[in-house]
């Protein structure tokens, strides 16, 4: 056998796709791609894509989804391919000679067709969409008729839930009485990013007007053109047959054929019975005898060869589609959208994945997830130290599955205490004053079988804790089908999960691999064990779609990237981060997928509004940077000075209210311990426990050193450069670890508790909200009011210049050039930062200003005030700007005027005018010569007094606080 015949296509496609894209890009930026298609092409590309239009709108094309569009256009239009061969022979020939050009002969590859690889959740249905568009509008408009454009589409999904969400694009969600609202379809809700306005009557009408349901097709009666919707078993028959056995070998289907519907006392007689068998296969005949027809497959990895007995044969799906091209040859357009459009052969170190021929973009997972696309993609992997060896497969008793082995109940626990740490974020962050969040994180479980689910359900339900309502479970049988009756009822609760609290936890076998596109999946657990590539990129797939989407998250978001992906540090949070909850005996399957499947981070980040990484640009300090250098005063004490035991005591500190002897019968067992791991670049982070602990130490002694590294790692600053160690305040841990072990021993319980006796010290870890906050809040106390009880005469100060951070990263459409600060340019925020803007350019004019810079606190991490959050945690505080005048310096905090209030700011509020009184304590030569103020500024005092003709000092002076007004009482308050 020849080489290129034992390659089959394998990653060949891949290379002509980048080639593809190389040369598109090219033309689309000589304009040459652009000047050579049709005059209703040329309008919706420049449309879609062109700045005039995209800069006006909220919504965008991302970079993977416009060059799905245009490499398609390119290859049709432009280049006018008549087949698979055509393609590389007018894109990249030389390719050929890698290919099985024999392979290519075949009569499925001898029309238009075109593979559109994208990873799950990057909106392939958008580029579904133009694409129809750009077809339909050109079928409608041209003078004669050529057959390379079609007003006839066929859209194939691969079951239930892909079709379903086909029809809502289309028609808009169904409603309770089984109607249909347009208004909510993709058509209507897009409408300013899909339609000209120029065509909008025109392409809603047909919209409206030509949709067919999948019992519809070939009797339904439509106007101009149809698009048709249906799955997969209207072109496979009810359910697959033998491949490899005829009619003659099995007499019953003789008998079918000629007979279809055999006598009986049932509904066999019935009329309605005889019509809907006689119409089976009408429906492939009715397209088949269309004049032209476009063929959309969603999820197309389903139509692939399967190889028996050496020979090959084409599945019912692919025999289907070659009945209904072959009168039409050319006219017969083909386009496939999967994330995994390839089959495999082979096993073990054996298995090979091979390409569709015909993909003609690749927007691969490692690009989604660089590009904020997709949500992060993180292992949660079970530490193996000093733990016995557990079976992840269910208990079974012959074929019987008679409950879930240890494993799977450590799987599921590990996954729903991190659903539980999420709640808790999410909450924290979302929630309305009267507590109700807007965000609800989904847990799911992708069971090993459909006898395992029930099981799971019970194990939740009655052991973990959960209610009924909590867990939904879905029926389905081994190919992932479900009854259409208990599908009806199901699919209002499946689809509007995210809107809802309930259901936390989706439980499933297969029914739920494909098209389940909800935003909530935040924690997977596989338990199968499966070594499908394509099963485990679908069940990936399920997770991968955003779930904080609104442009304010973007920064966080991003940064949470950088420092997963480039810096491999813990991520700041946990927004838009899948956990994949698995056993290490399964992680090779998952790096297989990514190392195999990656081609490294794309040229261009998403393009537009949705823009997250394109724009970001590299600030340098100015020339003469000097002159408008500012610098933090950092109050410290010499390193080798200890504190004195009488400056940190137990004595102010609180007992916890539950008595020590309520407590003892509630020592946990010893639990498992999971960490996460970033699937592409490996960082390990968020360490947490099954058993609800958050801190895992081994020892009492190492609870402690963690406890302590917890209080005090706030309080220690991280330059960038990291190039000088001084100690702020420094507490010394040792007399921390001495206070923390003396309270816990002495104060904690009201009574002597000695941690080291019958490993007491596992108390400590009950309640995780209750019994460590508590400690934490009491030790966390103790060090802030021994910090502000310092005699600052006695202490050094270290002045940190901020030209120590020579160079920052902003968005260059998000910062103004200045003149009176360090840097050249200073940064604003991207969401709502416009009061930001106007402040950078009123006070950049006021020639009684000096210097003033904007705190970035990625950068400038060492300005901060140290303060205690309402959770009794110590924090950091970073305001908005510095401005210094001739004799004074403001710290300004910028605020939206409903925010001025916010009780969250309270705290920061008080540390704040703390640190001012002790900075305004310092010798002159300290404190820059300047007294310094702090100063809370509404957006609306400052658009009204600048209005008024107000200078930066007037309206700086008018909003500055005072400890009287900070705290409520009269005192300096008219100061």
């Amino acid at each position: 056998m020849s080489r290129m015949t034992h390659q089959g296509t394998k990653d060949i496609p891949l290379l002509f796709a980048k080639e593809l894209t190389k040369n598109v890009k090219k033309a689309w930026k000589d304009g040459s791609f652009i000047e050579s298609v049709n005059p209703i092409t040329k309008d919706l590309l420049r449309f879609w894509f062109g700045d005039a239009f995209c800069d006006i709108r909220n919504f965008n094309f991302h970079e993977g989804q416009k060059q799905a569009i245009l490499n398609t256009i390119y290859l049709h239009e432009v280049m006018g391919v008549s087949s698979v061969m055509d393609m590389y022979q007018s894109v990249s020939p030389e390719l050929l000679g890698e290919m099985d050009i024999l392979d290519l002969e075949k009569e499925k590859y001898k029309h238009p067709k075109y593979a559109i690889k994208m990873a799950t959740g990057t909106g392939k249905t958008w580029v579904l969409h133009a694409l129809l568009l750009w077809q339909f509008l050109n079928a409608k408009t041209e003078n004669e008729f050529s057959g390379r454009y079609s007003k006839n589409f066929l859209l194939v999904a691969p079951g239930l839930i892909v079709y379903e969400r086909l029809l809502d694009a289309f028609l808009g969600k169904e409603q309770m009485d089984g109607t249909r609202n347009f208004d909510e379809s993709d058509f209507k809700i897009f409408e300013k990013l899909f339609i000209p306005p120029a065509y909008k009557d025109i392409i809603f009408g047909f919209i409206q007007s030509n949709v067919v349901r999948k019992e519809e097709i070939g009797t339904k009666v439509t106007g101009e053109g149809l698009i048709a919707i249906t799955n997969w078993h209207l072109l496979a028959g009810e359910e697959e047959k033998s491949l490899n056995r005829s009619p003659i070998e099995d007499p019953s289907e003789v008998i079918k054929d000629v007979l279809p519907i055999t006598p009986g006392l049932t509904a066999g007689n019935a009329l309605d019975s005889l019509d809907n068998h006689y119409l089976k296969g009408k429906e492939i005949e009715y397209l088949a005898n269309l004049q032209d027809l476009v063929v959309f497959n969603d999820e197309a990895h389903h139509i692939h060869e399967v190889k028996r007995g050496g020979e090959i044969f084409e599945v019912q799906w692919q025999r289907s589609l070659l009945r209904i091209s072959e009168p039409k040859k050319e006219k017969f357009i083909q386009i496939d959208f999967s994330a995994t459009p390839y089959s495999v052969t082979g096993s073990g170190q054996k298995r090979t994945k091979h390409f569709f021929p015909y993909i003609v973009v690749d927007f691969d997972l490692k690009t989604s997830i660089r590009h904020g696309l997709i949500k992060t993609i993180a292992l949660d992997r079970r530490k193996e130290v000093a733990t016995m060896e557990l079976d992840f497969k269910a208990t079974r008793e012959g074929n019987d599955v008679v409950g879930l082995s240890d494993g799977q109940k450590i799987m599921l626990r590990a996954g729903l205490q991190k659903l539980n740490i999420l709640e808790k974020e999410f909450i924290a962050l979302t929630a309305d004053e009267n507590g109700v969040s807007s965000k609800h994180p989904k847990m799911m479980v992708i069971c090993e079988d459909t006898k395992v689910a029930p099981f799971v359900t019970d194990f939740l339900t009655k052991s973990e804790g959960l209610s009924e309502d909590d867990v939904m479970e879905i029926h389905s049988d081994r190919k992932g089908n479900i009854p259409q009756k208990e599908w009806n009822e199901t699919k209002q609760r499946l689809f509007n999960i995210d809107k809802h609290q309930s259901p936390r936890v989706i439980v499933s076998v297969l029914m739920l691999r494909e098209g389940f596109d909800v935003n909530n999946i935040c924690v997977i657990v596989p338990l199968r064990s499966t070594t499908s590539f394509i099963l485990l990129e679908q069940t990936i797939g399920r997770g991968l779609r955003l779930m904080w989407r609104e442009p304010i998250f973007e920064e966080v978001k991003t940064e949470n990237r950088i420092r997963l992906l480039d810096k491999k540090e813990e991520p700041l949070n946990y927004l838009d981060i899948l956990s994949i909850v698995e056993h290490p005996a399964f992680i090779e399957f998952y790096e297989k997928l990514i190392d195999e499947g990656a081609v490294g981070t794309a040229e261009k980040p998403p393009t537009g509004r949705v823009n997250i990484l394109g724009d970001i640009i590299n600030v340098g300090l100015r020339e003469g940077y000097e002159k408008y250098d500012l610098y933090w005063p950092l109050i410290i004490r010499e390193s080798e000075e200890n504190l004195a035991p009488t400056e940190l005591s137990f004595d102010n500190m609180e007992p916890f209210p539950i008595a020590l002897e309520d407590l003892e019968n509630l020592i946990p067992k010893e639990g498992d311990v999971f960490y996460s791991e970033e699937v592409t670049v490996r960082t390990r982070f968020g360490e947490y426990s099954v058993t609800a602990e958050i801190f895992t130490a081994t020892s009492y002694n190492e609870f402690l050193s963690k406890l302590v590294r917890g209080v005090t790692s706030m309080l220690i600053p991280v330059g960038k450069k990291k190039k000088k160690s001084f100690p702020r305040l420094q507490v010394n841990t040792a007399e921390i670890a001495k206070l923390t072990d003396e309270y816990i021993r002495h104060k904690l319980f009201e009574q002597e508790f000695n941690p080291m006796i019958d490993n007491n010290w596992r108390i400590l870890f009950l309640s995780e909200s209750q019994i460590l906050s508590h400690i934490i809040k009491n030790v966390s106390k103790a060090i802030y009011e021994m910090q502000n009880n310092v005699d600052v005469t006695e202490a050094e100060v270290i002045k940190k210049p901020f030209s120590d951070v020579a160079e920052i990263k902003m968005r260059e459409n998000f910062c103004l050039d200045i003149s009176k600060a360090i840097y050249e340019k200073l940064a604003y925020p991207s969401n709502k930062g416009g009061f930001e803007k106007a402040f950078i350019e009123f006070v950049d004019k006021d020639s009684e200003v000096y210097s003033f810079l904007k705190i970035n606190e990625i950068y400038h991490d060492f300005a901060h005030i140290t303060y205690i959050r309402e959770d009794g945690l110590l924090s950091h505080y970073y305001p908005d700007f510095l401005v210094r005048t001739s004799n004074k310096v403001y710290l300004v905090e910028t605020k939206a005027q409903k925010d001025v209030n916010n009780p969250n700011v309270q705290q920061k509020r008080r540390a704040t005018i703390d640190w001012i009184d002790k900075i305004n304590q310092l010798k002159p030569e300290d404190r820059l010569y300047s007294q310094w103020n702090y100063v809370l500024l509404g957006e609306n005092t400052f658009y009204e007094l600048s209005e008024k003709g107000a200078d930066t000092v007037d309206i700086l002076e008018y909003e500055k606080k005072t400890r009287g007004q900070i705290e409520g009482t009269l005192e300096d308050y008219f100061i």
